[in-house]
Order: C-alpha cells, then structure tokens, then sequence
C-alpha cells in the first residue's frame, strides 16, 4: 500500500467540539498532518488521549488573547495547506486571524469554517445546536413515527453528516483547486446547509408525489411494515428492508405469510394492519432465532446490536471496524482505499513547535 491520500498535507485546526474536530479526525485519518491549536489548561471532560475526535494529531497550547500567539498561529499558517475553524461569524476576524489576512500571508491556504447557521444570513450570529440546525433545513421533521413528535437522530445529522463531512469534503475539494491553480479560498460550511443537502433523496420523492409530508407515513420513516426495526420475544431488536419484491417474497415465504392481504405490499393503507400482525409474528421468537432463520436468505434484514455487540460482530471483526486505541474502543477510518493506506490511529501527541521553525528563544516567550 502506498502512503495515505492527503500525505503531505498540513492543516491547522482551530480547537473546537463537534464537527471541527471530526472534520480534523478525517483528514488526519486519511493522511494530513493535522496541527490542533488549543487553548492553555484543561479543555474538556473527556481526556484528549481518549476522546477519538482528536486522534492522531499533534496539538499546542496556545493563548489566542495573547499577540505572540497570534503571530506565532499566523506564521504557522504560512506553511500550511489549509485551516479549519468553528467560532461564530467574526471570532476569527477579531483576533486578527480571519480569512483576509492568512490569505495575504499565504495566497494558497484553504480556509474552512464550520458554523451552524453560516456566514452570511439572518441567523448567522445566533447561537444554536444540532437539532436547531436541521430543524429549520426541514431535516428534523422527517424523523420520527407516525403520530409522535419529531425525533432528533442524536446528533448524527447536523454535526456531523451535515458539518464535519461536508467540511472535511470541502476542504479537500478546496485543497485540489488550490493544486491546480495556486488559488486559496474560504470554505463556508454551514450545518443547516448540509443537513438539506443530505435529504436531497427526499426532497426528490417529494417533488415527484413519492413522499407525504406526514411524518411515520412513507416507505422510509417507519410507515411501511416491510421497513422498520421490530421487538423480539427477548426484548431485543431486528432490522428489515424488505423493499424490493424479490426480497418481500422471501420474507413472506421464511415468515408463513400467505394470505392475501400480504399482497398489498405498496398499499400505505393497509401498512399499519400489516404491521401490527408482523409486530406479533416477530414477538414469538428470540433475536438469535430469527438471525438463525434468516441466515443466508436474501431479505434485508439483520439484528439490531448494541456497542459491545457490533464490536464483537463477525462481519465488524473481519473488516476491522472497530479498534482499541490507548485503551478507548473506537470506529477506525473510513472509507478503504485499494492502493492507499489510511493511518493507524494514535493517541494524540504534541508538536514541537522546533519542528515548525521556532527557535528555543520563541519557544520560551509562547510559555511553551
């Protein structure tokens, strides 16, 4: 295997919570050397060395209220490819940071910026979380059962689909125009953007009469009995997607489900009757039963597992989804690459700021 794809990369990233340092995290995974600036002392509840958002990076501590501090960030930023950052709209540009002058310094940096609402717009100064975000994208709406209130998907969707991805896959398009043209820009990452962006499926289905704005009513959202997770006899889970007719057929040939009505596969009216006679069937085995039934049929379906169990998993285990890094188990990178590596997580270490071209003079006046 060759080296990661983005070696030779150095971004400097700005500490933050969330999606900046998941954003990191990817790049970093995939090869950047990835330098988090952080602030003097104690950051956060959860130790560094055991937090995976921060894996595999150096950091130093620097205080940004502090003018040798700022200079010390600004010369780093000569010397890197790209800068990420997740203050609100203006934090940057006070500190003497902003985009204007560490483009000056260096007209090739690509700049990234991940916010909640955006740089630009009416809610761009207002704070907010996740489920603010994809609440006003028209995402959050679309979780949750027929009748019940909306359910925010942790926060998978805002943070971290819609934000640390979107930035991290924005930087590196940034990156690759930076390549070919020598030109650094600013990428303005907003979660509210991106947790849009991710329903652009259903916005088709929508557009096309495929999707009624009643949450738990389509195929997707729980509306449909051949979609949706059911409870075991021994109060756990499973999964089906039985949605193509092949795989329908199948589960109603492993489930004795003959009688006609089981023919309206399509019909939203006859879901809920259908349901409720799954909901039944599926209670009269364990998990482990049905996992057994179902064991090389092509149906869609799979258990649902809890963290120790997708752990232990056979299919996780042989692609080594998940590893132990300074004794935290944790999600390893993703995707694969056929002639690329990606990096084996480390325990973040930190920078030695020689390295970068600081003498021990400067070093010491940084208190470092």
């Amino acid at each position: 295997m060759s080296d990661a794809p983005l070696t030779g990369l150095r971004v400097i990233e700005i500490a933050g919570i969330g999606p900046g340092p998941f954003c990191g995290m990817m790049l970093a995974d995939h090869g950047a050397d990835v330098i988090r600036i952080e602030r003097p002392g104690p950051q956060q509840r959860i130790p560094p060395s055991r937090d995976p958002l921060l894996r595999s990076r150096r950091t130093i501590a620097l205080d940004l209220k502090q003018p040798l501090a700022i200079a010390a960030v600004r010369r780093i930023a000569q010397s890197c490819d790209g800068l990420i950052e997740g203050f609100r709209p203006g934090v940057m540009e006070r500190l003497g940071l902003g985009p204007d002058e560490l483009l000056r310094d260096n007209p090739r940096l690509v700049y990234g910026r991940m916010t909640g609402w955006g740089q630009t717009g009416p809610l761009a100064d207002t704070p907010g979380h996740d489920i603010n975000y994809i609440a006003i994208s028209g995402a959050l709406h679309a979780f949750g059962r027929a009748g019940e209130k909306p359910t925010p998907p942790i926060n998978m969707v805002g943070d971290f689909g819609g934000g640390g991805m979107m930035l991290a896959f924005g930087m590196v398009c940034a990156l690759l125009h930076a390549q070919r043209t020598g030109e650094g820009q600013v990428v303005d990452a907003a979660m509210s953007d991106g947790s849009a962006t991710l329903m652009s499926m259903i916005w088709g289905f929508r557009g096309n009469g495929l999707w009624n704005a009643e949450r738990g009513g389509n195929m997707l959202d729980t509306g449909a009995h051949y979609y949706d997770t059911y409870e075991t006899a021994d109060g756990k889970w499973i999964s089906l997607g039985a949605i193509e007719p092949q795989f329908y057929a199948t589960l109603r040939r492993i489930m004795a489900l003959d009688e006609a009505c089981w023919d309206a596969q399509h019909d939203p009216a006859a879901w809920p009757a259908l349901k409720t006679a799954l909901e039944a069937k599926f209670r009269t085995q364990t998990r482990d039963a049905w996992v057994a039934a179902f064991a090389g049929q092509e149906v869609c379906f799979a258990p649902v597992l809890d963290f120790d169990e997708a752990v232990a998993n056979p299919h996780n285990a042989d692609r080594g989804v998940f590893l132990d890094v300074g004794g935290v188990v944790q999600p390893g990178p993703a995707p694969r690459y056929s002639a690329s590596a990606t990096v084996a997580p480390f325990v973040s270490d930190h920078a030695v700021l020689g390295d970068l071209g600081f003498d021990a003079d400067e070093i010491a006046a940084l208190g470092l």
